[in-house]
């Protein structure tokens, strides 16, 4: 990365300041606006790389990436999916369908270290690992960045440490080796609270906390239903050859048009399943049998499925890395 990043580069950081989705009153002023972001990001950026989870907002940024790649003739991003260790084996199957489909180059971000321990000593999700046990460069962000006292802490994605070891740590090491100046990521305004400030250019320059970077975050101005109204509308009949042009949005997991089966269609199983937001195997939870299209968007949390000690923790997570 150039020395004298961010000079170099050109956005507005206060672009989207004390607005929320309002702003954009309908799906074409929020579609209009991912364009224009996601274009001015792969403008800018030496080299940007899309955070992919597999989940409908990163997956949705994804489509706005192509879309403005092939349109424009921009170089599509390296996607940077980060392994956990604690995925469901549906979405990684997802999303590694989807990059072939969509020849997208993808990327595994690990924290190794951790997952060897793991690995050495057959570790369940909730088994205790000894910090000391870890390298020098886990242990440093576990005493010296978390300042975590313990002596051990459990294997779990949804805490605390584990969160910031197997997904920032992973991330920001993975910005390094990549040499990544522009993350782009599918967080939204209405999502969580601690993201609610957060503008269409955020600037992450603090070299002591993570490899210094911009995030370009195109579908900020994106409600949960705006997301959904999106895919059915556009996403799926550009993506998939059998399905309406002119949309369909299924009433049950398996109410498809003829000739269109889950499998063909950009959008993870487990949303059919009644899963509204995705998160670790072993701390997410379906809120209905419901497809999360069809659940109560409006008069319901939508990572109410997720676990919330992560949940509570979100502000001081991102401000050390996390998405």
């Amino acid at each position: 990365m150039s020395d004298d990043f961010p000079a170099s580069v050109d956005v507005d950081y206060t672009d989207g300041e004390g607005e929320d989705p309002a702003d954009y009153p309908s799906i074409q002023h929020k579609v209009e606006k991912a364009v224009e972001v996601t274009r001015r990001g792969l403008e800018q950026y030496d080299n940007p790389a899309v955070m992919w989870t597999g989940g409908k907002d990163s997956t949705l940024t994804l489509y706005f990436i192509n879309q403005v790649a092939e349109e424009f003739g921009y170089e599509k991003p390296t996607a940077v999916f980060i392994d956990h260790f604690q995925h469901f084996d549906s979405i990684t199957d997802f999303v590694e369908h989807w990059a072939d489909e969509w020849d997208i180059e993808l990327v595994y971000a690990r924290n190794d270290d951790v997952g060897a321990y793991v690995d050495e000593h057959g570790l369940e999700p909730g088994d205790d690992i000894p910090v000391d046990a870890l390298s020098e460069h886990n242990q440093h962000h576990i005493r010296e960045i978390l300042e975590y006292e313990e002596e051990t802490f459990p294997f779990l994605l949804d805490t605390y440490v584990g969160n910031h070891l197997l997904k920032t740590v992973a991330l920001n090491d993975a910005l390094e080796e990549y040499d990544i100046d522009g993350v782009i990521s599918g967080v939204r305004w209405d999502e969580q609270e601690a993201r609610a400030d957060e503008t269409f250019f955020s600037p992450r320059h603090d070299p002591d906390l993570f490899p210094p970077h911009d995030r370009i975050q195109p579908i900020l101005q994106f409600a949960e239903a705006d997301v959904w109204e999106t895919f059915w509308n556009y996403v799926v009949p550009d993506s998939v050859e059998a399905f309406p042009d002119e949309g369909y949005v299924p009433q049950a997991d398996d109410d498809l048009p003829e000739g269109v089966t889950q499998e063909d269609i950009p959008i993870s199983p487990k949303y059919f399943a009644g899963f509204r937001s995705l998160g670790s195997e072993v701390s997410t939870d379906k809120t209905t049998e419901e497809p999360a299209w069809l659940q109560d968007l409006e008069g319901t949390t939508e990572r109410a499925g997720r676990a919330q000690d992560k949940e509570d923790l979100m502000e001081r997570l991102r401000d050390l890395g996390y998405m």
